[in-house]
């Protein structure tokens, strides 16, 4: 990655509120409630990553006059790792609404030392020159995202990728530090202490699919 993590709650805001939901066990029952705050987050991300984008200045004509404004040059891709990610991936599509979507579906298999990640499904536009979020809610070993990132780059060369998460681990970021070896940053709502013998974040807030819709087999 080529600069410092943007930390979102590294500063008080009403996103504070919404991850304090998302980690509650009590409020976590609640499972609309939980897509809800996961979409929030993608929103408020989604914003503070729109400012580094590419704008233009573009005149706009109102019912009385002109007015010059500045306008996104071209939206971003973006491309979820499901099934964890797809209220995140909606909040972020709230606010870049035309942009161009892909999906990659991926599971992991955990062992002793290690979690193995298999990816089974892959739907993704055109990446080449273009500037790529992909968007994963939690940061944990860092696999999901690095095997994401290595297939996207079979298909085509990113002008920048951008990753977005809800929750990183230290042990994610360092991967990702790592392996992403072209223009790339990270924004995440929170970096939390660590992952468990399990290799699941700590605190952390637990399985995010299976929070949003149930426990799978």
């Amino acid at each position: 990655m080529n600069n410092k993590p943007f930390v979102l709650t590294s500063q008080c805001s009403i996103a504070n509120h919404f991850l304090a939901e998302l980690r509650d066990a009590a409020l976590q029952k609640d499972r609309m409630r939980f897509r809800r705050n996961m979409e929030r987050l993608g929103e408020i991300l989604a914003y503070e990553m729109s400012r580094v984008f590419s704008y233009e200045a573009k005149e706009v004509r109102t019912p009385l006059g002109e007015v010059t404004t500045p306008r996104l040059v071209e939206y971003p891709i973006l491309v979820t790792i499901l099934r964890a990610g797809i209220p995140f991936h909606q909040g972020f599509l709230n606010i870049f609404d035309q942009s161009d979507s892909g999906f990659i579906g991926a599971y992991r298999e955990e062992e002793t030392t290690s979690v193995v990640v298999n990816i089974d499904y892959v739907s993704v536009p055109p990446i080449d020159k273009r500037v790529v979020v992909i968007v994963d809610p939690m940061l944990a070993t860092g696999n999901s995202i690095v095997d994401a990132y290595r297939l996207l780059l079979k298909r085509g060369t990113p002008s920048h990728v951008h990753v977005a998460s809800v929750v990183s681990a230290p042990e994610g970021i360092k991967r990702l530090e790592e392996n992403l070896s072209g223009p790339s940053s990270l924004w995440t709502c929170a970096i939390d202490e660590k992952l468990n013998p399990s290799f699941y974040i700590v605190p952390g807030l637990g399985d995010a699919g299976d929070l949003s819709y149930g426990i799978k087999q």
